[in-house]
């Protein structure tokens, strides 16, 4: 072992413990190992158990939760793989760094492949010990704290596939509470990705519909006579290839819910049919001459601005009147960073699983810096990605798309005004990726200047001249 692995007792004493950073479990047969781990982790806050052998190590994770656990391959009385095999049976989410000497690196590696967040080899280097450490003990509570939310929400709310924890998603998981067992018409609003289908199945399971369909239809991807046809259903004859009867998906959503998305793409011919079945919840089927009486909830979604449409005449102003009457907008994955994080844990345990490969780690601050155009669906693809194409025990910067991993920088899309002038647009350009790396290197202009690599003075002129300004101070 390393000197700078050995600090004394006294050395300890001497400090003032801060409050506990998590709970630890050191299982190692070899005394000194214990002792030294125990007094590094106890000095950065760590509260610490040891145990010299698995059976007392299974022992202790009986008694109490722990946030990881460092556990030793080569134990008197069992193999460490076998343990942590038995530790991730009774509870798959425990947190788990392996201890190798040098003859068991293959060994090692076979853990991780087993489930093991780490694996750290003796001699070790203490820093880089601790920051093991740390990222093993955020994973495990950013995960639990996922677990905790979906099982409150559940038990709360019955959203099964909603995650989020910002303020934005919690006032939204409030309103769909108190709005879901009403009759009332809902109209989603928000932009391509956000989750509005999500939104509507909650609505949908916590209302007195639960029990009976729920329907969602894309009406921006059907020709108009295809999406009548689709909605109200035919009669035979009605057209060419109208061979047999067929019904209509209100018809199969009836006592249900039927959910309309992207409905600001609907002709204008097929908003006047939606709005009579909103009105007098009859219709009648293509060709048909008899009504049809249904008990349908609609509830609507776009990305787009309605109240635009209606202005511009493609969108009936009585049919908004109708869908408007309970609004909620979802929030840009942009807008609620906080809760990558917890997406991101959610995702990679849901493709691990899907694909059958072991977990992977992946930093969630890599995707912290970029603006999320696609929102949570597009995180959702950059995570099943990088998980089937993994092959290490950790996610890294190159199975990253260009524009997270830093490779590239992708041009801003700019919506200039009619007579801005091509200097006008080179500058607005300028600003806007200047402001994006500021922001991505939280507000430090010398971090800034150096990832530029421009000279700090021209950095400065340039926010100077742009009059960007800088929002908080840069990091120390």
């Amino acid at each position: 072992m390393s000197e700078a692995a050995v600090i004394t007792r006294s050395k300890l004493n001497d400090v003032e413990s801060p409050p506990p950073a998590g709970a630890v479990l050191i299982i190692d047969d070899e005394v000194e190992i214990r002792e030294s781990l125990e007094t590094l982790l106890e000095l950065e806050g760590y509260e610490v158990e040891t145990a010299a052998t698995g059976q007392q190590g299974m022992q202790r994770v009986g008694q109490r939760p722990f946030d990881l656990i460092l556990l030793d391959l080569a134990l008197p009385d069992r193999n460490g793989l076998d343990i942590l095999t038995e530790m991730h049976t009774q509870d798959p989410g425990l947190s788990v760094i392996m201890i190798t000497a040098y003859g068991t690196v293959e060994n090692a590696v076979k853990a991780i492949q087993s489930g093991a967040a780490n694996f750290i080899q003796k001699p070790w280097d203490n820093e880089k010990l601790l920051a093991d450490v740390r990222a093993a003990v955020a994973r495990h509570r950013a995960e639990e704290e996922n677990i905790q939310l979906k099982r409150a929400l559940k038990q709360r709310y019955n959203f099964e596939n909603i995650v989020g924890k910002s303020e934005a998603m919690l006032k939204i998981f409030d309103l769909v509470a108190q709005v879901a067992p009403s009759r009332s018409t809902v109209l989603l609003q928000g932009e391509s990705g956000t989750g509005k289908e999500l939104i509507a199945k909650a609505i949908h399971l916590n209302s007195q519909r639960r029990e009976r369909p729920f329907v969602p239809v894309n009406t921006g991807s059907m020709p108009p006579d295809l999406l009548e046809s689709t909605l109200f259903g035919h009669v035979k004859g009605a057209f060419t290839s109208a061979i047999a009867s067929k019904k209509g998906l209100f018809e199969v959503a009836d006592k249900g819910t039927l959910f309309l998305d992207e409905i600001g793409t609907m002709s204008m011919d097929t908003q006047s049919k939606i709005l009579r079945v909103l009105q007098d919840r009859k219709f009648m089927h293509l060709g048909g001459v008899h009504e049809v009486q249904v008990d349908v909830r609609i509830i609507a979604a776009t990305n787009v601005d309605l109240r635009q449409l209606v202005r511009e005449g493609r969108f009936r102003e009585d049919l908004f009147y109708r869908l408007n009457v309970i609004t909620i907008d979802l929030p840009p994955l942009r807008q609620r960073k906080e809760d990558i994080p917890l997406l991101v844990e959610h995702f990679l345990h849901k493709y691990s699983l899907e694909n059958e490969r072991p977990y992977r780690r992946i930093t969630p601050e890599a995707l912290l810096g970029y603006s999320w155009p696609g929102n949570v669906r597009e995180l959702e693809n950059v995570v099943e990605r990088a998980v089937v194409l993994s092959s290490g025990p950790e996610i890294g910067l190159d199975l990253l798309p260009d524009q997270l991993s830093g490779r590239g920088t992708p041009f801003p899309v700019l919506d200039h005004r009619p007579e801005a002038s091509l200097f006008d647009i080179l500058e607005d350009c300028e600003r806007r990726i200047i402001s994006d790396m500021l922001e991505k290197c939280n507000w430090n202009q010398t971090e800034a200047a150096e990832r530029f690599r421009v000279p700090l003075s021209t950095l400065n002129q340039k926010i100077k001249r742009l009059s960007i300004e800088i929002r908080k101070k840069g990091r120390e």
